[in-house]
């Protein structure tokens, strides 16, 4: 018998549960509007959010002039159980294609892969996403190996201010980083647009988003700082401790509340 596959929304409870357990990356995206569940013979097997990134107007706004929020969805986070097929991602997001089609006004489905932690975007090659080129983005290293956003440094900023004697810091010293065995590391983020309707798909071909020219292994590149606007290359990508949840804690465990003194639980 074959893999029957649909889609549904699914409770975020339920899916922040399947998302943390199989994405690599436990921390979630700070604007999620829904949690669709990938299905295989009654069973969760991959989920997937749709949302926003942390500016999700500007973001929309620096690619498509005159476009809004209105227009569109990024994906968030993708994960799918490790059993499934190879080509089961690539059916997800078709699935995930019509479901916005048939329940949403969105004209454009946007995605980043995460070259820093070796993320090229297979999965969105596969499902004939126009790629967009890269950006540089910092992270920090914590000297446990966590994997800390700038958004999630508010304490260690608070703290590097007060090492200096200033009132606000926007980005770790390299001075204050040595000192609390942090690295600052620059990596790519490689853009992907899945059009919706054919009028988008025209668009973005006019503006220069292709699909015969992919990033592969070799697009990625490491950078680490070694002081005050200097990096040097790395041979190899920094070894990052993703279950290690320190600063990412308030983030990755937002959703376990307790309503009137009682947890609730959710299985698959």
């Amino acid at each position: 018998m074959g893999k029957e596959l649909s889609i549904c929304e699914v409770d975020k409870n339920i899916a922040i549960d399947f998302i943390q357990k199989y994405h690599y990356s436990k921390v979630m995206p700070s604007i999620n509007k829904h949690f669709l569940g990938l299905i295989c013979n009654d069973n969760l097997v991959g989920c997937l959010t749709l949302g926003f990134g942390t500016q999700p107007l500007q973001t929309i706004n620096k690619l498509f002039p005159g476009y809004k929020t209105e227009h569109y969805y990024e994906i968030g986070k993708m994960c799918i159980q490790d059993d499934m097929p190879k080509n089961t991602g690539s059916q997800f997001i078709s699935l995930v294609k019509k479901w916005m089609i048939e329940n949403t006004k969105k004209l454009l489905l946007y995605t980043l892969a995460d070259g820093i932690v070796g993320k090229i975007g297979y999965v969105y090659q596969a499902s004939n996403f126009y790629y967009g080129g890269f950006f540089w983005t910092d992270v920090y290293i914590g000297s446990d190996g966590e994997k800390i956003h700038p958004r999630s440094a508010k304490t260690l900023l608070k703290e590097n201010a007060e090492f200096l004697g200033k009132e606000k810091v926007f980005w770790l010293t390299p001075d204050f980083n040595k000192i609390k065995g942090i690295r600052r590391i620059r990596g790519k983020m490689f853009r992907y647009m899945l059009p919706l309707y054919k009028k988008e798909k025209k668009i973005l071909e006019e503006t220069g988003w292709v699909k015969n020219s992919y990033p592969k292994n070799d697009s990625l590149e490491w950078r680490e700082q070694i002081e005050k606007g200097k990096y040097i290359k790395l041979d190899e990508m920094p070894k990052f401790a993703l279950d290690v949840v320190n600063f990412n804690y308030k983030n990755v465990n937002a959703h376990n509340k307790k309503i009137k003194g009682l947890e609730f639980f959710f299985n698959c």
